[in-house]
């Protein structure tokens, strides 16, 4: 179909649809369903369920299921990183953005559903599973976040980022509410642990289903200039050489730069807290399935409200203002959270002040960068970079969190490090020139 106008309602609500479609992804598979389940079935209990060990064999090592299972999503947020600027230079060289987040989508879901096969018997099938799902996750974002600038004016971006963010934080939810309710109707827990697989499957169909929308309306061919840049010879090359020529001009920008370190710096906090907390919960304050889901759903709704507040926040004062508030709450939650959360109710508040400032953090990361990027027709391999610090920030943030809590008694140790990133990542969003008032 013919390309809709940039800054048109319609195409804007089908580029923010894709944020409805994979964030099931985040709450099902990373922050609720999956880790309650991969608990469940890598715990050894006895007759009474008391809980006996924590310990899986992976590789020939004996590791916490913990430390296991973050160290598999670093592994796999890794892999993005490597290959996403490759892809994205790629794509904006030959014009098949759209194919690219497509194939990562697909790989996503497909994984997602798939997990329905994992069970106790198969721990290796499980992890490669998780692994391949957050690729296709991660992949997919590295193009949908380049198109923010090519389907929004400047002055839009701010707002339609939040969009996406609430969208994605209202449709997740609704399939968490399906999800909780399949579970806790199930009397036994073999039942519960089986309506849990057919979670995943529905996270499977939910993606794919919800991507039509985006896919059918976003434009097939990125621009029409990329077409005239199509010659003979590898793309492998010509997004190399992109790439390089991105560099050059990025080097070059201080602002964009600082920018993008601070951002490195305090989302290694914000990545980890948000894979971890179920872990948390569940470890350190022995909370049970439901009262974890309630959790993440007060964590959801409130997020939905922090994105618009942001955002409106933003325009009154400008975007590093907002994102400077932003890691300073983040460093007083974490830092409620090392002294103060010993019980459900503790862990609820947390959860409604993490939902505030999640989505505020996100989405204005994300429209600061667009903001920040010069006049270029390299939209993805600019994203690249951004993706890239992202990706390797969890990466960092989770190896160090699992290595600490490897070495540690308690879950609440790590907690110092993600502290310090995001007192660090306030100061070094100091050193960014402000231009003006919107950035």
């Amino acid at each position: 179909m013919a390309n809709l106008e940039k800054g048109s309602k319609k195409l804007i609500n089908a580029w923010a649809t894709y944020d409805l479609a994979n964030s099931v992804y985040n709450l099902v598979i990373t922050a609720t369903i999956f880790p309650i389940y991969y608990k469940a079935v890598t715990t050894t209990k006895d007759d009474a369920g008391n809980e006996i060990s924590n310990l899986v064999h992976f590789l020939g090592f004996e590791i916490k299921n913990t430390t296991l299972y973050d160290f598999a999503i670093a592994f796999a947020f890794l892999i993005v990183a490597v290959i996403s600027p490759l892809l994205s230079g790629i794509a904006d060289y030959g014009g098949s953005k759209k194919r690219f987040m497509q194939f990562f989508c697909y790989l996503g879901a497909i994984s997602c559903s798939l997990m329905y096969f994992f069970n106790a018997d198969t721990l290796y099938l499980g992890i490669i599973l998780a692994i391949l799902a957050c690729v296709g996750f991660a992949g997919s974002l590295v193009f949908y976040n380049s198109y923010l600038p090519e389907i929004a004016h400047p002055e839009q971006q701010d707002a339609v980022s939040a969009k996406g963010f609430a969208m994605g934080y209202v449709g997740s939810a609704v399939l968490l509410i399906v999800n909780l309710v399949m579970v806790m109707t199930r009397e036994t827990g073999a039942e519960k642990l089986q309506m849990m697989q057919w979670a995943f499957v529905t996270v499977g169909i939910w993606w794919m289903a919800f991507a039509q929308i985006t896919f059918r309306f976003l434009p097939k061919v990125d621009q029409e200039m990329n077409v005239q840049k199509k010659s003979q010879g590898s793309y492998i090359f010509k997004g190399f050489k992109e790439l390089q020529k991105v560099w050059a001009e990025l080097k070059h920008n201080k602002r964009l730069v600082r920018f993008l370190f601070a951002f490195f710096i305090y989302s290694m906090g914000v990545q980890t807290v948000m894979l971890v907390a179920n872990h948390f919960g569940s470890d350190e304050i022995k909370m049970e399935a439901g009262q974890l889901i309630t959790t993440i759903l007060i964590i959801q709704f409130v997020a939905m409200l922090g994105a618009y507040l942001f955002s409106y926040t933003s325009r009154k004062t400008s975007n590093l203002f907002t994102l400077k508030i932003a890691t300073i709450i983040w460093s007083l939650i974490c830092i409620f959270t090392f002294f103060f959360v010993f019980t459900a109710v503790h862990f609820y508040i947390v959860a409604a002040f993490v939902g505030l400032v999640m989505g505020g953090i996100q989405s204005l990361s994300r429209s600061t960068y667009s903001k920040m990027l010069p006049e270029t027709e390299d939209n993805a391999s600019y994203f690249s970079f951004y993706d890239v610090c992202e990706k390797l920030s969890i990466v960092c943030g989770m190896a160090t969190f699992g290595l600490i809590n490897e070495v540690s008694s308690t879950m609440r140790t790590p907690i110092v490090a993600l502290i310090a990133f995001f007192v660090l990542g306030y100061l070094l969003l100091l050193r960014v020139p402000a231009v003006d008032k919107q950035s």
